[in-house]
């Protein structure tokens, strides 16, 4: 039997926790690792307590923002930087994995706390129909590693 790398077990999690998102446009999961360990887990969705998208918006989605994005959303970057935060884990010197590219608010996020690389599993540029990824080339300038993932999902059925 062979011995998984950890980059794909880390994204193989983060496909999954995409899963568990309410969104009904599209399913982001995030997973925060520090020195080969978990500090912390996300996928996208409004602020715990309030709803969920799929329930109370099953046919629109919640409002969209003057950009276009869902406007009750926390991104799945932001839900695992906040979780780890508020569990007092530091996610300086850590790495995001994460199924779309940063936007560029969650790259400046990204840049703020002090994690240092990002590896992705689908450009946010392509979802959106956009010219450039913005949050990569952001984090890229300012000198926080990103990476395309290209490793093999095996343990993984279905990724909205």
């Amino acid at each position: 039997m062979s011995r998984p790398e950890f980059d794909d077990i880390y994204m193989e999690l983060a496909v999954n926790l995409a899963k568990r998102s309410h969104c009904i446009k599209r399913h982001v999961g995030a997973v925060l690792v520090k020195d080969t360990r978990i500090i912390s887990i996300g996928y996208n969705g409004p602020p715990a307590g309030t709803h969920n998208c799929d329930e109370e918006f099953p046919d629109t989605g919640c409002a969209k923002d003057s950009k276009g994005s869902c406007s009750l959303a926390i991104h799945a970057e932001q839900n695992a930087i906040m979780y780890a935060v508020k569990n007092k884990a530091s996610v300086e010197g850590s790495t995001l994995y994460v199924t779309l590219s940063p936007c560029i608010s969650c790259a400046r996020i990204i840049y703020s706390m002090g994690i240092e690389k990002v590896i992705y599993f689908k450009s946010y540029a392509e979802y959106k129909g956009l010219e450039i990824d913005e949050g990569v080339d952001f984090l890229d300038r300012f000198g926080i590693s990103t990476e395309k993932y290209n490793g093999e999902l095996t343990n993984v059925t279905h990724m909205i």
